[in-house]
């Protein structure tokens, strides 16, 4: 796993990126499904106690994805995009928007590549401008959603080891 820790490592390259890259111990058409259909999406996005009343993928080039969640405080938080490329199980490519931030579009790249003992991740949120980068102030979303991945990844190996 060169490179890649067990938690995340954030990376602000220029003025515009943030990259998050990370390990996870499973394969990597189960990751690519996690991060791309809605059964698994619903069971990880959500970080911390929000409802997640809409979760549509349609995952095609073209195709469009909406996430909206409901904080504990009533806030709605919804975020959009239109996928650009996609190369099962290795990447997607799709614009993203969170709808508190209409200024801040970006693209966000999510590149998995297969490791002795499962697979790395580097996702890339590029943003249009410098101004969007700077309205993105944390990590902290993101890098809990990919916790969460990777403890809903160590349940569903598990459960696919046990006879």
């Amino acid at each position: 796993m060169p490179g890649f820790p067990p938690t995340s490592e954030v990376t602000f390259p220029n003025d515009r990126d943030i990259v998050i890259r990370r390990h996870f111990d499973a394969p990597i058409s189960l990751v690519f499904d996690v991060f791309t259909k809605p059964e698994h999406v619903r069971q990880t996005f959500a970080t911390y106690g929000e409802e997640f009343p809409i979760c549509d993928i349609d995952l095609r080039v073209g195709g469009n994805y909406h996430y909206l969640l409901v904080t504990v405080d009533g806030v709605e938080c919804s975020f959009r995009g239109e996928f650009i490329e996609i190369v099962k199980p290795t990447r997607t490519v799709s614009t993203w928007l969170f709808e508190g931030w209409p200024e801040a579009s970006a693209v966000e790249t999510l590149v998995l590549s297969e490791s002795s003992g499962g697979t790395n991740m580097t996702w890339t949120l590029s943003f249009d401008d410098a101004t969007g980068r700077r309205r993105m102030t944390t990590t902290e979303g993101a890098e809990a959603n990919f916790e969460s991945v990777a403890r809903y990844l160590r349940d569903r190996c598990g459960e696919q080891a046990t006879p």
